[in-house]
C-alpha cells in the first residue's frame, strides 16, 4: 500500500507557475456581491484581492477521502490555510476503500457538505446532480473573476474547460490538471539483471521478437539459480497490462476510444482485440504468461518480483515490484508492433483527471469564497504548499526568484514520503491542482529526469488520448450504464476464457455475435455522439 500511495503522490507533486490573488464576493444563493471600491465585497465582506479572504470567520463543511496518515485539522498545510484565508473547515473523513459508498449515501440522504474535496465525480454524477441542483455551476465564478488562477489555466487549455462542461452548458466539477502526464495507467518494465544475464543489446520490436525474448526466459536460467523458476510475463487479472499489450495491436483504450481520425470504437469487439487475446493464448499455452495471472493479489506478484523471477512487469515504477533504490537499470518497455498496420500506438493520459476532484453543493453558504479558496492550489504557491508543506518542514528555497528548493533532513528520521502524508492531505488521493515542474525545481533526482527521458523516446511519439472527458446525457447514461453492466462482465469473462484456452479462438464470432447482440454497436453510437459534441464544443 505504501507503494501505492507513493506512486499517486508522485503524480501530484508537481503545480503549477500562475499568478496568485483571487478575488471572490460572496452571497447567498450563488449571486455575486457588489464590489467596493476598497477592494471587497459590501454585502459579505468577502476581500478580492488580498488574504485573509473573508473580514469575519467562516466555517465550511469538506467532506473528502483520506489516506488516514494523520488528522487533516492537525496538519501544518491545513492550519496555515486556515491561517492565511480566515476560513475554517469542519472535516468529514471517510477511508478511501469505502469513500465512494459513502459519497453515495451522502447524495441519496441529502445532508451535504459544502465542499466535495478529492471527490473522484464522475461524468455521471455530475450530470446528475448538477441538473438536479445539488452541485453548482462553477462558470459563473471562474469567469467573473472569483477564480484568476483556473481561468487562466483554461483559457490556456480551452480542451480542459470543454472537457468538464456538462451538456447543459456548466461545469460542475474541477479536475486536477497535468497536460504533460504521458502514463494514463503505470506501464511495463523489463527486469534489467534478466536483460544482462541473456546478454540483451536492444529490446524487443515486434511480437516475435518479445516472444522469443520470454522464451529464452523460460528456457535459459537468466535469475542464475540452476531451477527453472523464472516467470516471463505476470500479471494480476490482466487489468495492469492490458492498456499497454492493446497498443500492440491498434487500439488506444481498454474500452471505448477514438482513433486519429476521430472514429469511436469498442476495443473488445475490434480485430485487434482478437490478436490481443491469441498472444496471450500463446504465452499461456507455453507457461509464458504466470499460471496464476487471475488469481494473485498484487503483494503477491510484488513476492515474486523481489525474489528476482519476473522479466516482464507491470509497475509505477520498477523498483516497486523488484525491491532496492530507484535505478537506472531496468529499462521501460518498449511498445511492440505486430502484423496490424500502423502498429505500434499508444493511449497516453488525457492531460486531466477523469473525474472531478473538486465540487461546491447547494448547501454552501459562500461560494464566491469557496472558489477563491480552492483557486489559491491552483497557483504555484499553493501548489508548492499543499504538495510540499509550509517552508522549513521538509523544504527550503535555494533561489527563491528562480523557484529553485532544496530537501531538508526528514524530521525525527524516516521516510521522507510517509512523513509527508502527515503534514498535507495530498496523499494517496487524487485532490485539485495542476500540475508543473515549477514546484520541483532543484526537487527532482536523476531517476526523474531518466523516466522523462524514457518516456520522450519510446511512448511519447506513438501516444494519443484515448479519449477525451466526454458527457453523456442523462438519457443516454441510463441507457449506457444499463447496457454495459452486462456486457462489461461478459467480455471479461471472455477474456480470461480465451486467454486460459477454456474458450477455444475459433468461437471468436460466436463471441462478437453475443457482444453485438448485447449493444457494443449502440455503446459505440452514444459515444460517438457524445465525443462529436465534444469537438464542436470550441
Amino acid at each position: 500500500m505504501k507503494e501505492i500511495r507513493k506512486a499517486s503522490s508522485i503524480l501530484l507533486c508537481l503545480a503549477v507557475s500562475a499568478s496568485l490573488l483571487a478575488a471572490c464576493g460572496s452571497s447567498k444563493g450563488g449571486e455575486a456581491a457588489t464590489s467596493g471600491t476598497d477592494g471587497s465585497s459590501k454585502a459579505e465582506g468577502v476581500k478580492k484581492e488580498g488574504f485573509p479572504i473573508v473580514d469575519k470567520p467562516l466555517t465550511l463543511k469538506i467532506m473528502s477521502q483520506d489516506a488516514g496518515k494523520a488528522d487533516w485539522g492537525k496538519m501544518p498545510v491545513m492550519q496555515e490555510m486556515e491561517k492565511l484565508t480566515g476560513i475554517h473547515m469542519e472535516y468529514q473523513l471517510t477511508p478511501i476503500d469505502s469513500f465512494a459508498t459513502k459519497k453515495n449515501l451522502i447524495f441519496a440522504s441529502g445532508d451535504m457538505p459544502d465542499i466535495f474535496y478529492a471527490a473522484d465525480l464522475k461524468p455521471a454524477e455530475q450530470v446528475t446532480y448538477g441538473s438536479q441542483g445539488v452541485l453548482i455551476p462553477l462558470e459563473k465564478y471562474i469567469d467573473e473573476g472569483y477564480a484568476p488562477n483556473i481561468k487562466k489555466i483554461l483559457d490556456e487549455h480551452p480542451d480542459v474547460r470543454k472537457s468538464f462542461t456538462t451538456p447543459d452548458g456548466h461545469m460542475y466539477a474541477l479536475p486536477f490538471i497535468d497536460t504533460g502526464a504521458v502514463w494514463y495507467r503505470s506501464p511495463m518494465w523489463y527486469n534489467g539483471k534478466f536483460l544482462k544475464a541473456l546478454n540483451i543489446k536492444e529490446l524487443p520490436k515486434t511480437t516475435e521478437e518479445l516472444y522469443t525474448f520470454l522464451k529464452r526466459v523460460k528456457e535459459e536460467d537468466p535469475n542464475g539459480n540452476g531451477k527453472k523458476d523464472e516467470i516471463p510475463l505476470t500479471s494480476v487479472k490482466l487489468d495492469d497490462l492490458r492498456m499497454y499489450f492493446f497498443g500492440f495491436w491498434g487500439m488506444y483504450g481498454e474500452r471505448i476510444y477514438a482513433d486519429k481520425d476521430g472514429k469511436v470504437h469498442y476495443a473488445p469487439q475490434e480485430e485487434g482485440y482478437k490478436g490481443y487475446l491469441t498472444f496471450l493464448n500463446r504465452f499461456w499455452k507455453e507457461d509464458l504468461l504466470d499460471h496464476e495471472t487471475f488469481s494473485q493479489t498484487p503483494e503477491q506478484k510484488k513476492a515474486k518480483g523481489q525474489s528476482n523471477k519476473i522479466a516482464l512487469f507491470n509497475d509505477y515504477y520498477p523498483y516497486f515490484t523488484l525491491g532496492g533504490e530507484p535505478g537506472e537499470d531496468n529499462p521501460l518497455m518498449t511498445p511492440v508492433s505486430s502484423e496490424i498496420p500502423g502498429t505500434p500506438v499508444y493511449g497516453k493520459h488525457p492531460g486531466m483527471s477523469a473525474n472531478g476532484t473538486f465540487a461546491i453543493s447547494s448547501k454552501n453558504p459562500a461560494p464566491e469564497a469557496t472558489m477563491r479558496w480552492i483557486d489559491y492550489t491552483y497557483s504555484y504557491e499553493g501548489s508548492t504548499l499543499f504538495n510540499q508543506g509550509p517552508e522549513g518542514l521538509l523544504w527550503k528555497y535555494k533561489d527563491k526568484e528562480n523557484h529553485v528548493k532544496e530537501w531538508l533532513p526528514v524530521p525525527g528520521g524516516g521516510d521522507r514520503e510517509e512523513y509527508r502524508g502527515t503534514i498535507t492531505p495530498n496523499f494517496g488521493i487524487l485532490t485539485p491542482g495542476i500540475s508543473d515542474p515549477e514546484v520541483s525545481k532543484g526537487l527532482r533526482s536523476s531517476f526523474d529526469d531518466w523516466i522523462d527521458k524514457e518516456n520522450a523516446e519510446k511512448l511519447v511519439p506513438i501516444g494519443k488520448s484515448p479519449f477525451p472527458n466526454v458527457y453523456l446525457t442523462n438519457e443516454e447514461q441510463t441507457e449506457a450504464s444499463a447496457l454495459s453492466s452486462d456486457l462489461d462482465t461478459y467480455v471479461q469473462q471472455m477474456e480470461a476464457k480465451f486467454v486460459t484456452g477454456q474458450e477455444p479462438l475459433s468461437n471468436w464470432d460466436n463471441y462478437i455475435a453475443q457482444v453485438k447482440k448485447m449493444g457494443s454497436d449502440r455503446i459505440v453510437e452514444l459515444y460517438q455522439g457524445a465525443y462529436d459534441r465534444w469537438n464542436t464544443n470550441k
